[in-house]
């Protein structure tokens, strides 16, 4: 049978099939490369269980990795909503990762920028402009008042939702999806999984055409599976320079006649924004050059 897994909890995806049943399923062999939002071919061993047999071709995948492994997250998602707060203050570090993720993936990001009521709100605002001003959609919310600001950019799309820890993703779903909670509770008795269900993606279904995935709340987003030309192109600011630089594999670290160092001194780039992607090409050129 066809199916779309909905849930995916290490070794162990609930796997919503074309015949309206949900099975509980594993993977045959060690296989474990399935992400929520894939679509997927099973087997039924019963009128609960099945195997996963094989997996469709994705539109898109969105993952992260670091110096050990990589994390799958959703698959097949159309945008990334990536949730900050001015309480408790966000890492844009983060944020940039996440941006690049998206934008390697071919995933269309949505900043929402969640208790818009508080004071601190204007701070958090403003360390947002440079986003804003780089073409970057904000919208500002305070999920606990309602979300029906966010309800027209979820229409028709598959979106994930991705942020640290404390930020208001619970509240935001949940505001979406009234009966989440309950929901989660039924898989974490029918998998036995107790409390760590929260540390998985979870896929639900907002109308016919529309899906949100939840996502654990994230403190770092490895980006050590992308090379540097593929790290340089995600950081869209870049874009207009590349190519334009003195030698044809320059990194834009430290390389005389680069493009993309010149446009920083003419302030056509930000700082702190060349400063993390200095940081991660010079981390996954280390990462290269030990396993080579």
């Amino acid at each position: 049978m066809q199916g779309l897994i909905t849930a995916a909890y290490g070794r162990r995806f609930l796997v919503e099939c074309a015949d309206g049943r949900v099975l509980d399923c594993v993977t045959r062999g060690k296989r474990t490369d399935y992400a929520c939002g894939d679509q997927v071919t099973v087997t039924a061993q019963n009128e609960d269980q099945g195997v996963i047999d094989s997996c469709g071709p994705r539109q898109t995948l969105l993952y992260r990795s670091d110096r050990w492994k990589q994390k799958l997250i959703a698959a097949n998602v159309t945008q990334m909503i990536m949730v900050v707060a001015p309480v408790p203050s966000f890492d844009l570090d983060v944020l940039d990762c996440c941006l690049a993720a998206a934008e390697h993936a071919g995933i269309r990001p949505l900043i929402v920028l969640n208790k818009s009521d508080l004071p601190e709100s204007a701070t958090s605002a403003g360390s947002l402009a440079l986003y804003t001003g780089m073409g970057y959609p904000l919208l500002k919310l305070a999920a606990t008042q309602g979300v029906d600001e966010l309800r027209p950019h979820l229409s028709g799309q598959r979106s994930v939702l991705v942020g640290e820890s404390g930020m208001g993703k619970s509240t935001i779903l949940n505001q979406l999806v009234p009966n989440a909670a309950a929901l989660t509770r039924e898989v974490s008795a029918s998998l036995g999984t107790g409390k760590h269900t929260t540390s998985h993606a979870r896929l639900y279904h907002l109308d016919a055409r529309s899906d949100i995935i939840d996502t654990p709340g994230v403190q770092s987003f490895g980006l050590h599976h992308l090379g540097v030309t593929d790290l340089a192109s995600a950081f869209i600011e870049f874009r207009p320079y590349l190519g334009r630089c003195r030698f044809r594999d320059c990194r834009h670290l430290e390389e005389p006649g680069c493009a993309i160092l010149a446009a920083h001194e003419a302030e056509q780039i930000d700082t702190r924004r060349l400063a993390v992607y200095c940081r991660l090409a010079a981390e996954n050129l280390r990462q290269q050059k030990k396993f080579s």
